[in-house]
C-alpha cells in the first residue's frame, strides 16, 4: 500500500491510498496503516496519468539506437557528412539515419547520398516516416535493381532511385534479422513524463511484432497499457494487449482509389472494428470524407493527424460523428517550416483544435513519437501557444487553454477525446504526481513536471520525500 499525503486533487489537498493497483481512499488527514509507504506530496497535482493516443513503439525505440540526420541537430550537407562519417554502425555494419529534412541537402537520392557517405551501407529516413533513402552500398545490399516491390522509386528507364516509400516491412524482409528491439528504456522513459497508457499506431502489425509488444508488457519492461491501432482484421491480440480501430494510412506519395479505399473501410467495419485513418493532406481528407459518405461511419472511426482540415469540413466531421487525434506538437518543431512551404491560404487549417472542440468533434492529443516530440507537456505547451521555434505563431484562433490540452491527454485509449479520467476510490491506480499545484504547471506546461508515475498502483519514478510507516 501507499498513502500519498496532501496532494492536490480537483483543486483540494487531499490525502490519496492505493491498495491491490486501485485508488482505495480519498480524504483528508487519512490514518497511516502500518508497513504503509508515504509519499508526502507537498501540495504537488496528482492526475489520472497520461495517455499518448498515437506513437509507434518499436520506432521509438530503434530512433534511440539511431543517427539524427535532421533539424535541430543537422541543417546543412556539411553537417549531414560529418554526421554518418562519425555514426556507429550496427551489427550488420549498416549506418541507420533518422529526422532527415530536405532543408538540410534537398530531395536525397542514392547518388546524392553517396557523394555525402560512400564508404558504408546507409539507410536514411525522412522525418515523416514515410520515405528511406538508401546510398549505393545499401541498394545493392537490398538488391533494389532485381526487386519488384511497389514502393521502389525508378527513374524512366527502371533504375531503382534508391528512395523507397512506406517500405518498412519490405525492408525488413532483406535487411539481417534483429528481432524487435528492447522497450526498456522506452517505457522508463514514458513513465518520467507521466504517461500510463499508449496506442501504438504502427499499421498492419506483423505477428512477430505482436508477440513481443505482448512479451514486453506481460514482464513488465513495458509497464504501459498498450492500445493497437495496428491489428490486423481478423486477428485477436494477445493479453494484456487491446486492439483499437484498424489503421489505414492515406499515403502522400500514392493515394488509393475511392472504391478501394471504401471497400477496406467496409471490411472493418463488418467485423466489427472502426477505422483510423491517416490524413495530413487536403487531397486525403476529402477522398476520406467521400469514401465515409459511401461506406458509412461507424461509432469510434477516427482521423489520425488531420494536419489540414479545410474550414468548410469542420462541421461534415461533427455531423459524421468522427473523433480527430492530432499532434500540434509538430508545430513546434516543424512550423516555420510549414509556414514557409504552405499557402497562405492553408496556414488557418493546420492541425486544428479549438475549431473542432467548438463544432462538438471530439479531440484527442499525441506525439506520432518518434516523429513528432514525445514529451506530453511540450504537446501541451504547443496546442496552447501555437508558437514555432522562431517564435512565430501558426493559427492563433486553434489555441487551446492549457486546462482543455490537457483534458486531450487524458481520455482513455478507448475513448479518445471522450471525458477525461478522474481520480475516484475504485479506479486504476494510474496516476502522475507533479511536483507543483496544477494552475502552475498550466502557466508553463513546456517544463516537465512529474514527479513520480503510478501504473496499476506501482511507482515507475521514484520520488523523493518517501517513507514507510
Amino acid at each position: 500500500m501507499i498513502l500519498i499525503r496532501d496532494a492536490e486533487v480537483e483543486c483540494r489537498r487531499v490525502d490519496v491510498r492505493i491498495a491491490d493497483g486501485c485508488v482505495a481512499e480519498i480524504g483528508v488527514h487519512l490514518d497511516g496503516r502500518p508497513g504503509e509507504e508515504v509519499l508526502v506530496a507537498d501540495g504537488g497535482a496528482l492526475l489520472p496519468g497520461l495517455v499518448d493516443h498515437h506513437l509507434h513503439l518499436h520506432a521509438l525505440a530503434a530512433a534511440a539506437r539511431s543517427t539524427p540526420c535532421g533539424p535541430p541537430e543537422v541543417r546543412d550537407p556539411a553537417g549531414l557528412a560529418a554526421a554518418l562519417a562519425a555514426a556507429r554502425t550496427d551489427e550488420h555494419r549498416w549506418i541507420r539515419g533518422v529526422g532527415y529534412h530536405e532543408s538540410v541537402a534537398g530531395h536525397l537520392d542514392a547518388a546524392a547520398l553517396d557523394r555525402l557517405h560512400a564508404a558504408r551501407p546507409v539507410r536514411l529516413q525522412h522525418r515523416s516516416g514515410a520515405l528511406w533513402v538508401v546510398n549505393g552500398a545499401g541498394a545493392q545490399r537490398l538488391g533494389l535493381a532485381d526487386a519488384t516491390y511497389p514502393g521502389i522509386e525508378r527513374t524512366p528507364d527502371g533504375a531503382p532511385t534508391g528512395r523507397l516509400w512506406r517500405a518498412d516491412d519490405w525492408m525488413r524482409s532483406r535487411l539481417p534479422s534483429t528481432g524487435p528491439p528492447n522497450l526498456a528504456a522506452v517505457g522508463d522513459r514514458l513513465a518520467r513524463l507521466g504517461i500510463t497508457a499508449v496506442t501504438d499506431a504502427t499499421p498492419d502489425l506483423e505477428p512477430a511484432a505482436l508477440d513481443a509488444l505482448a512479451a514486453a508488457v506481460t514482464t513488465g519492461v513495458l509497464p504501459q497499457r498498450v492500445h493497437l491501432l495496428g491489428v490486423p482484421l481478423g486477428v485477436a491480440p494477445r493479453a494484456p494487449l487491446t486492439a483499437g480501430p484498424y489503421k489505414i494510412v492515406l499515403a502522400d506519395s500514392g493515394l488509393p482509389d475511392l472504391d478501394t479505399l471504401t471497400a477496406t473501410i467496409g471490411a472493418a467495419h463488418a467485423l466489427s472494428r472502426p477505422v483510423a485513418v491517416h490524413c495530413v493532406t487536403r487531397e486525403a481528407f476529402v477522398l476520406l470524407l467521400t469514401a465515409l459518405h459511401d461506406a458509412g461511419c461507424v461509432a469510434g472511426d477516427r482521423i489520425e493527424h488531420a494536419a489540414l482540415v479545410p474550414a468548410e469540413l469542420v462541421g461534415d466531421l461533427a455531423r459524421r460523428g468522427l473523433r480527430v487525434v492530432t499532434q500540434p506538437g509538430f508545430l513546434a518543431h516543424r512550423g516555420d517550416d510549414y509556414l514557409r512551404d504552405l499557402p497562405a491560404t492553408d496556414h488557418p487549417d493546420l492541425y486544428r483544435c479549438r475549431s473542432l472542440l467548438d463544432a462538438g468533434v471530439p479531440v484527442a492529443l499525441s506525439s506520432d513519437a518518434p516523429y513528432g516530440p514525445l514529451d506530453p507537456w511540450t504537446v501541451l505547451a504547443a496546442a496552447a501557444h501555437r508558437r514555432t521555434p522562431s517564435g512565430a505563431v501558426a493559427g492563433r484562433a486553434e489555441r487551446l487553454a492549457p486546462a482543455d490540452a490537457l483534458d486531450a491527454y487524458l481520455a482513455p485509449p478507448e475513448d479518445p477525446g471522450g471525458p477525461p479520467r478522474r481520480i475516484r476510490p475504485g479506479t486504476p491506480a494510474d496516476l502522475a504526481l507533479l511536483d507543483r499545484p496544477l494552475e502552475a504547471v498550466l502557466t508553463d506546461p513546456s517544463l516537465t513536471p512529474v514527479r513520480a508515475t503510478f501504473i496499476a498502483g506501482y511507482a515507475h519514478v521514484p520520488a523523493s520525500g518517501t517513507s514507510v510507516g
